[in-house]
Formats: structure tokens, sequence, C-alpha cells
């Protein structure tokens, strides 16, 4: 297992990705924030509290987006869904979608079809904290990614959280 960012690496990708996010979209008026259950949820919980820490006073529409009916393998096994909370309109809004890891993109396939169900966007976007880059089935790439690596097919990117995992890291195994 190797380390490939460290905790104080997380939160300074963390500010960069809030940073570039307001770079292109000065107030949030338009923009919404949607986080990918189950583990994209710790990475947009973040940037949304940089997001508000920077537009003091402003609102920043921020949901939460469970994709578990949406997968192609749904059908494999069983699968007990997340939460869904989404207590506004994406009708002609900018949707930021936000994720761990883009690994293969379908779980980003799935999530444009599940975002669907909540009206039709104006534009969306991704941000991921990892982009596994040579990985892809899908022709789906980040807007903005923390970090682009290169693995191996066998190998796995965990992307850890205090609240989960008692320690925040990106690490690799083989």
């Amino acid at each position: 297992m190797k380390t490939i960012l460290t905790e104080q690496q997380i939160s300074l990708t963390i500010k960069r990705l809030a940073h570039q996010v307001l770079e292109n979209h000065l107030d949030l008026v338009d923009t919404v924030i949607i986080g990918l259950q189950p583990r994209g949820i710790y990475v947009s919980d973040k940037i949304v509290e940089e997001l508000r820490s920077n537009l003091m006073g402003k609102t920043v529409n921020y949901g939460i987006l469970d994709i578990t009916f949406y997968r192609d393998d749904v059908r494999r096994e069983i699968k007990v869904p997340n939460k869904t909370d989404i207590n506004f309109s994406i009708e002609n809004k900018k949707v930021i979608l936000i994720d761990d890891v883009l690994y293969t993109g379908r779980t980003i396939r799935a999530a444009l079809d599940a975002l669907l169900d909540f009206g039709r966007p104006a534009k969306v976007e991704l941000c991921v904290l990892i982009d596994r880059r040579f990985s892809r089935q899908l022709p789906i790439q980040p807007d903005y990614a923390g970090k682009v690596i290169d693995a191996l097919i066998s190998q796995k990117v965990i992307v850890k959280w205090k609240e989960k995992d008692a320690v925040t890291e990106v690490v690799i195994t083989e």
C-alpha cells in the first residue's frame, strides 16, 4: 500500500478545487452542487464548506444523490440504497457533480441518469478528488480533478476519511 495524498495534501487539494469552481461560477447564483453517495459526499461536504467560507452569507445549493438503482450492475447483487436529498430545482441550473474517484465512468453515467429525475440542467460539470485517467470505459472526463493518477487495473485507489476510516488519506493497493 502506497500513500498518494496525505491529510494535509487532501486539505490543500479541496481548497484548490473549491477555488477552481469559484473561478468558473463566481457567486454560484445559478449553480448547484451535488455530492454522490456513498463516498463522494465526504469530498463534496468539504468542498461546499470551503465554498461557503469564501462566499460569506451567500447561499450554496447543496444536495446529495444516491445512484444505487441507476447503476448497470445493480442486478448482480442486492443493494441497499443511500439517502438522496435534493430539496431545490436543478431545472436550467449549472450542476457540479462531486465524487471521490473517477474510474470507469459508470458511476457518473448512472448519476447523469438519476439527475434527470430532478429536472433538466443547463450544464453538468464533474469534480473529482482522484482521476484514474487510463481506466475509462465510457467517454467521461472531469472538469475539475484534484490529482490525476495512472494505476493498473489490478490496483485499487482508496480514499479514506477520518469520519469513517479513522484516518484521512488516499492510498493505492495492489
